[in-house]
C-alpha cells in the first residue's frame, strides 16, 4: 500500500512538473488568436470579463503617476457593471485593445482563493495526490509577494440565510490586497487578472489548469490552502502569518 501511494504521489508531482514545463514553452499559434480563444473560453464558462491596464515598459498604461498596481487594475471605474460574458463584446475588446489585460469580477459566478506561489504549488500537489477536485488554477508571476497562485472556485455568493455568510479578514477587495500577504479570498466586490495577462518586468499571468476543469466548492480547498500558507509563513520569517479561518457571526 505504501509503495502504491508513493507511486501515485510521484506521478501527480510529475504531472505538475509537465504542466509547468508546457506552460513555459512558446506557443506556435498566433498570439492574438490564442489570447482571444483563452478569453472567450473564460467568458463561455460564465466568468464576466472587463478590460484592464497593461504594461508600458516598467510602468502602467494608465495615466496615474506612481500607479500602485501597474497593469493589474481595470480600465474603467465601472468595471463591475461593465463586466460581461457576451462573446461579441469580448471579441471586440480583444481585437480593438490588443495589448489590454482583462480582469474577471468575482462574487457573481466564481470566487478566487489567492495564495503565495510557493504555498500554492505545495497545496496543488497535495490536493491532486488526495484526489480532490481542483478547478482552474493560474499563476501570477512576479517578485516577492506579487508571485501568486490563483485557485478559481464556485462562489458562495449571497446566501438566502445571511448567517451563512461571514464578515471575514480573508475577504479580499482590490483596495485591501496588500493587507493579506497570506491567503486572499476574492469574492463580492473584488476581481483578479485572467490569463493571458502581461505584467511589468516581463512577468505574466498564465494558466496551470484551464477552464475545462469545473469550479469546485471553495471549502473543499480551504483547509489545504491555509495549511500551505501557514507552512510558507513559517519558512519565511519576514512574511506575516495572516492566514485566518472564516469567522462565524
Amino acid at each position: 500500500m505504501g509503495s502504491e501511494s508513493g507511486r501515485v504521489k510521484r506521478g501527480e508531482q510529475s504531472r505538475i512538473s509537465q504542466w509547468l514545463r508546457l506552460r513555459s514553452k512558446p506557443s506556435t499559434e498566433d498570439p492574438g488568436r490564442e489570447r482571444e480563444a483563452l478569453l472567450l473560453a473564460v467568458a463561455a464558462a460564465g466568468l464576466p470579463l472587463a478590460p484592464a491596464a497593461h504594461p508600458a515598459g516598467y510602468r502602467c498604461s494608465c495615466d496615474r503617476i506612481g500607479c500602485p498596481t501597474p497593469a493589474r487594475h481595470p480600465v474603467s471605474f465601472a468595471w463591475q457593471t461593465q463586466s460581461t460574458t457576451d462573446r461579441a463584446q469580448v471579441e471586440r475588446w480583444a481585437r480593438n485593445q490588443p495589448q489590454a489585460n482583462f480582469i474577471t469580477a468575482t462574487g457573481m459566478v466564481h470566487d478566487v482563493l489567492d495564495v503565495p506561489l510557493e504555498a500554492g504549488r505545495s497545496a496543488l500537489e497535495r490536493l491532486l495526490a488526495a484526489g480532490v477536485g481542483v478547478g482552474p488554477v493560474a499563476e501570477s508571476a512576479g517578485t516577492g509577494d506579487q508571485a501568486r497562485m490563483l485557485f478559481f472556485t464556485a462562489t458562495r455568493g449571497t446566501p438566502e440565510d445571511e448567517d451563512e455568510w461571514w464578515p471575514c479578514a480573508l475577504d479580499c477587495h482590490p483596495e485591501t490586497m496588500d493587507e493579506h500577504p497570506g491567503l486572499r479570498w476574492h469574492c463580492r466586490g473584488s476581481y483578479v487578472l485572467v490569463p493571458p495577462a502581461a505584467l511589468p518586468g516581463d512577468h505574466a499571468v498564465s494558466w496551470v489548469r484551464g477552464m475545462e476543469h469545473p469550479l469546485p466548492d471553495p471549502l473543499t480547498l480551504l483547509e489545504t490552502l491555509t495549511d500551505a500558507c501557514a507552512a510558507y509563513a513559517d519558512s519565511t520569517p519576514d512574511t506575516p502569518a495572516t492566514v485566518a479561518w472564516p469567522l462565524g457571526r
